[in-house]
């Protein structure tokens, strides 16, 4: 594919930090990688979500714009290439499960006049794990906000991810099942998913690959 714009997501704890870090080093790429950890509200989120979850969606709805705006408006400066750790659409699937029904309808107007500014990634993928597999990799990574994180919070996110992917038709969306793969340790499984996303053409909508 002619891919100018590349997106990698995926749950928490599924590695689309590492995989879009790698990817732009392999290809001397310019990375737009989101800074979570620099946002206030996000260990207090993890100790009262009530409380601190519209403050930290709004936080990072703009945090989101601020980056995107600036660095794919000027992509063309420094590379051919961007890959990014998050869609904008990030913002509104998480807000989806974490606030009430009154905050989540402010929230979208937010949102909404904000989206279509943005461009579009020209091949969107997602790296699903199950959350047994999520919880262990969280574990392992030693974030002290997110030891205590929930088995079903990550299930209501995934279940948001799809939501989003069966309403969406506007870019290629690519779903890999990595559940089997560890392409930080073994690179053939790096190089399998570096010529799933480089080196095959997709339909707009959802394209799913299961890699054993």
């Amino acid at each position: 594919m002619n891919i100018n714009y590349l997106v990698i997501e995926g749950n928490i704890g599924s590695g689309k930090t590492t995989l879009a870090s790698m990817l732009a080093d392999d290809f001397q790429a310019k990375s737009v990688l989101e800074g979570f950890g620099e946002n206030p509200f996000l260990p207090k989120f993890y100790e009262n979500k009530d409380k601190y979850a519209f403050p930290l969606e709004m936080s990072f709805l703009a945090d989101r714009y601020n980056q995107l705006n600036h660095h794919i408006r000027d992509f063309e400066l420094f590379s051919s290439l961007v890959i990014s750790d998050y869609f904008f659409m990030k913002s509104l699937i998480f807000a989806q499960i974490t606030l009430p029904d009154a905050e989540y309808q402010l929230y979208q107007r937010f949102f909404n006049i904000i989206y279509e500014k943005l461009p579009k990634p020209d091949l969107y993928v997602y790296l699903h794990q199950d959350v047994p597999n999520l919880l262990k990799n969280i574990k392992k990574r030693g974030r002290s906000y997110e030891q205590k994180m929930e088995p079903s919070y990550l299930e209501k996110i995934k279940e948001a991810y799809f939501r989003f992917f069966n309403q969406q038709n506007d870019f290629p969306i690519l779903l890999i099942d990595t559940n089997k793969i560890d392409f930080v340790a073994n690179k053939s499984h790096y190089k399998l998913l570096k010529d799933l996303i480089f080196k095959s053409e997709y339909k707009l909508g959802i394209n799913r690959v299961l890699v054993d």
